[in-house]
This record gives structure tokens, sequence and C-alpha cells, in this order.
């Protein structure tokens, strides 16, 4: 499921949202990777939206982090 607040194009993930069970299978880790990674001030991980107790991310937080991140690694 990818919760989208307005209509956006197919190349523009600007306003898109995936849910955490997408994030944890995206990465294949637990839900508590992710507790870790949020509370880990240098792996830096996008902080998500809450809604209700349910967490969502903006896609493009995500991929940019992941840029990011893979840069680290190359360096």
């Amino acid at each position: 499921m990818v919760f989208m607040p307005q209509p956006a194009d197919a190349g523009n993930t600007q306003n898109m949202f995936i849910p955490a069970r997408h994030v944890r299978e995206r990465y294949k880790v637990s839900d508590m990777t992710i507790w870790r990674w949020l509370r880990d001030e240098q792996m830096a991980f996008p902080q998500p939206l809450y809604l209700g107790r349910y967490r969502y991310w903006r896609i493009a937080e995500i991929e940019a982090w992941e840029r990011a991140h893979a840069e680290k690694g190359a360096a």
C-alpha cells in the first residue's frame, strides 16, 4: 500500500508515503532494527509521519537517505 495525500505524477514521489511494513520489506529488516535506526543519529534515518499508531515515510526522503548512505559506503 502506498499512501498518496495528493495525486502525483508517476515519476513524482515527493508526496507519496509508504507504511512501516513496506520499509521493513524494502530493507529486509525487523521493526526493532528500524526503531534502532531512528534513534541512531549517525544513521540519520528519516523520521516517519505518524497517523494514529501507524508510521509512514515519504518515499523521497527514503530515496535521499539511500543515496546518502550509498555515497558514505563508496567513500
